[in-house]
């Protein structure tokens, strides 16, 4: 089959169910940069009526020397005639979430960015990033659009359209900053839903991908307690322990009642095509629930 008559990558993810927890993309610092008109497959370095591929290229170099994760950001819906330069930066790690704002005057400007966020200011509101870069997966042009119409409208002064964040076959894909929450399948909940959830510190444990700043297995060890426990606050059942042997793993959460013990069995799924454009199929891993309890003191 074609990739022009394949199904697309989420369409294929939603009839295999496709299990989502454990999988957010990881990064615990984010740069998200405005770039408010087309973008190529490679936001930063194939979209030239948005940026100079040159200067894109020192950007995402500079970025990732520092090991943070870089997104382009633009308002939903129609692009503006006079362009704008926003930034933001966000630290996610736990108990030490910040997420810092500003504006340049132009695109030569996020070169010297202070990628602490110092050059802005501290931000009280969140920043929700839905991915509908339609150039590089179709999936996200769809749903993450849809999606980010539908969370702009209750949303406005939070919401942008984001370039890739990964995991295309759980489109709508959609990232929540600071605390670095990554959602999928928003289109098919309310998702403005889901940003009402967040200001009332709560999450919605069936979309949550994780958080981006955890290890996958402590992702998909919060998902099991969560389920179990019914515990849907952001900030709780942090990560007191992680231990890894062969094909296991276990993890130690801080539970209202006491420590939560979860072993998770760590597999590999059946061969997949994870983007509409993938031409090769691929094993990706999966966490498996072996036990789950209280810790006895």
């Amino acid at each position: 089959m074609t990739a022009a008559k394949r199904i697309p990558c989420s369409d294929q993810s939603l009839a295999r169910d496709d299990p989502m927890y454990g999988t957010a993309s990881a990064g615990s610092s984010w740069v998200l940069l405005e770039l408010s008109g087309a973008w190529g497959p490679s936001a930063f370095l194939q979209s030239p009526t948005c940026i100079d591929p040159q200067l894109g290229r020192a950007i995402v170099r500079r970025v990732e020397k520092a090991g943070m994760r870089i997104a382009a950001i633009r308002r939903h819906g129609r692009r503006p005639d006079i362009p704008r330069w926003r930034w933001y930066i966000a630290h996610s790690g736990v108990g030490s979430e910040a997420l810092h704002h500003g504006e340049v005057e132009g695109p030569d400007g996020f070169l010297e960015l202070a990628l602490d966020g110092s050059d802005g200011q501290l931000s009280t509101d969140p920043l929700i990033a839905i991915c509908s870069h339609g150039k590089h997966d179709q999936c996200c042009a769809v749903r993450g659009r849809s999606a980010c119409g539908a969370i702009a409208a209750e949303y406005p002064e939070f919401t942008w359209e984001c370039s890739h964040l990964g995991g295309d076959r759980f489109a709508a894909t959609m990232l929540v900053l600071p605390e670095g929450l990554c959602y999928g399948r928003v289109d098919s909940t309310d998702s403005a839903g889901l940003v009402r959830l967040y200001l009332e510190g709560r999450l919605d444990n069936r979309f949550l991908r994780g958080r981006t700043s955890l290890p996958h297995a402590v992702q998909a060890a919060q998902y099991f307690a969560r389920e179990r426990y019914g515990d849907d606050r952001i900030d709780a059942l942090h990560p007191l322990h992680v231990e890894r042997g062969e094909h296991l793993i276990r993890v130690l959460l801080d539970g209202q009642a006491g420590p939560i013990e979860v072993i998770l069995h760590e597999e590999l799924s059946e061969p997949l095509l994870s983007q509409c454009h993938a031409q090769v199929a691929g094993q990706v891993r999966v966490f498996t629930l072996g036990t789950l309890g209280l810790v006895d003191a």
